[in-house]
């Protein structure tokens, strides 16, 4: 699977569909990720993103692509 991330929503979205094929829940993944399981609920949800939505802003005004590879079950990607 890959995602192109124009934004921090699109970034949440990918995250969200990656954490369910994986048949994590947000508090399974939190804790992997050593984060709490409401702040990834906002990054899911695409909000409390500011600093990664002027990160991505640069990055698109510079003319780059961002992408998320996930291999998926069975190693495509």
């Amino acid at each position: 699977m890959t995602w192109t991330i124009r934004s921090g929503a699109d970034l949440g979205r990918a995250v969200a569909e990656i954490r369910g094929r994986r048949h994590l829940t947000q508090a399974e993944l939190a804790e992997e990720a050593g984060l709490t399981r409401d702040y990834l609920a906002q990054l899911e949800s695409g909000r409390s993103v500011t600093l990664l939505e002027h990160l991505l802003r640069i990055l698109r005004r510079s003319g780059a692509t961002i992408t998320v590879t996930w291999p998926g079950e069975h190693g495509e990607g």
